[in-house]
């Protein structure tokens, strides 16, 4: 199943809620992106019918392999990006606001280059 921005955006933000505070409900996922319940259960849906992550009887949220893998790297892109925004003078909020949309169009072919080339830079 090919992800969409969208869920990619909240693949992300389960794993960034997980790591904060260790478990994730669809209100908590709601909060954070600034988008309604119902639009968060029609996602939740999506990305459960696609093997990206599951949810229990209390329902908590949980990413599977698969869903781990694909928000651990469009949350790498999201730390990356923000970071050289930041360096390059951009203000916080503002790089934070780019680095979300640049994350999701850029190929992980092109990223791991442009990472790569930047480790290899500072080193």
């Amino acid at each position: 199943m090919k992800l969409r921005a969208s869920g990619e955006a909240y693949l992300e933000t389960i794993l960034v809620l997980h790591k904060k505070t260790g478990m994730v409900r669809s209100v908590d996922v709601a909060r954070h992106l600034e988008v309604t319940k119902p639009s968060v259960c029609h996602a939740v849906a999506t990305l459960r019918d696609g093997g990206f992550l599951t949810m229990d009887s209390d329902y908590f949220l949980h990413l599977t392999d698969v869903g781990r893998e694909v928000a651990e790297q469009i949350y790498e892109k999201h730390r990356f990006f923000t970071d050289r925004l930041i360096e390059a003078g951009v203000d916080p909020e503002t790089a934070e606001r780019d680095a979300c949309r640049m994350e999701h169009v850029i190929s992980q072919e092109s990223f791991e280059r442009l990472r790569d080339a930047y480790k290899t830079r500072k080193e």
